[in-house]
């Protein structure tokens, strides 16, 4: 029994039926070229040979009538790699469509590089946050906002004439009023030029170790006076010695979350060219694949049958 999807493959065998070589060769070239166009079926229709050269000729001619104009013009390939697929598992994880189309070395590479960045952007995001929590603990330390704002009080009609600091509560019942105070920078004009966030919010830690504005809450600021609000301050004057310092912290937490952030961004990169390498990988497979199908042409009549060619050499 022989699938058969073209009537060339049952000329064949009608052949090799009738073949009068020795025994041996004979049923050896029968088996082996059965074997090969099993191989290469198209359709799933059986044709029994008798060895009969007239029986078997008609009936190689009713299978040929009878097939389809396009069963042999359209050849199923097997084994063909989606595109898609290895696109998409790639950008999920980098190296995952690689394996797919069978490029194990690229996708080792691509595996070890997200493994690097993700280690990276994780140390370094630590230490952002080590670093942090080490600039925030010294401004609550040595940072006041109480001295802070009674310098505001202490200097603001000098910094800003049309101001009257009895009008603002700044301090009720000795508790800071955070509003009053932001409107009071705010009215002062342009020595102010922010005003002081909450405290515990991310800008508070930012601006007070940023602006010069901000150099007269440090513990170290106006040490010769008996209290330090006194002090005079103008921008120009130095730095003290704690808000350098403290900007050194900030700065240094930055650049770690900076490295955290660009390894995130090849992080990303490496999924997207990760991506586009795999389907691209699978396309190629299913073009070399494509092109190992061999398709022979033969006109019959006035219809054109198409067949994967097979060459086999048989030395008898």
């Amino acid at each position: 029994m022989v699938k058969s999807g073209d009537s060339t493959a049952v000329f064949y065998l009608i052949f090799l039926s009738n073949f009068n070589g020795t025994g041996m060769k004979r049923y050896i070239i029968l088996l082996t070229l059965v074997g090969l166009l099993n191989i290469y079926a198209q359709t799933e229709k059986a044709t029994q040979l008798s060895g009969n050269l007239m029986f078997d000729s008609r009936l190689a001619f009713e299978h040929y009538k009878n097939s389809p104009d396009d069963s042999l013009s359209n050849i199923k390939i097997e084994g063909l790699k989606s595109p898609f697929l290895a696109g998409g598992l790639s950008a999920i994880v980098p190296g995952a469509g690689e394996v797919y189309t069978g490029h194990y070395v690229k996708a080792a590479i691509f595996g070890v590089i997200e493994a690097a960045v993700i280690t990276v952007a994780v140390i370094y995001d630590n230490k952002g946050d080590d670093e942090t929590n080490l600039f925030q603990n010294f401004a609550d330390k040595n940072w006041d906002v109480n001295q802070y704002a009674r310098w505001t009080l202490n200097h603001a009609t000098e910094i800003n004439s049309d101001v009257d600091p009895a009008q603002y509560n700044v301090f009720d019942n000795g508790k800071l009023n955070w509003d009053e105070l932001n409107r009071l920078e705010s009215d002062i004009g342009h020595f102010y030029s922010h005003r002081l966030p909450h405290h515990g919010d991310q800008q508070y830690y930012e601006e007070i170790g940023k602006y010069p504005q901000y150099a007269t809450g440090w513990d170290d600021f106006g040490t010769n006076y008996t209290d330090p609000a006194d002090a005079p301050y103008q921008y120009g004057d130095p730095l003290t010695d704690h808000f350098h310092y403290y900007s050194g912290l900030r700065g240094q937490a930055n650049d770690f979350y900076n490295v955290a952030s660009k390894a995130v961004v090849v992080l990303i990169i490496n999924h997207v060219i990760s991506a586009i390498d795999a389907a691209w990988s699978a396309s190629r497979y299913n073009k070399a694949l494509e092109m190992n199908v061999d398709l022979k042409k033969q006109n019959i009549g006035f219809r054109s049958d198409y067949y994967p060619q097979l060459n086999v050499k048989v030395r008898l």
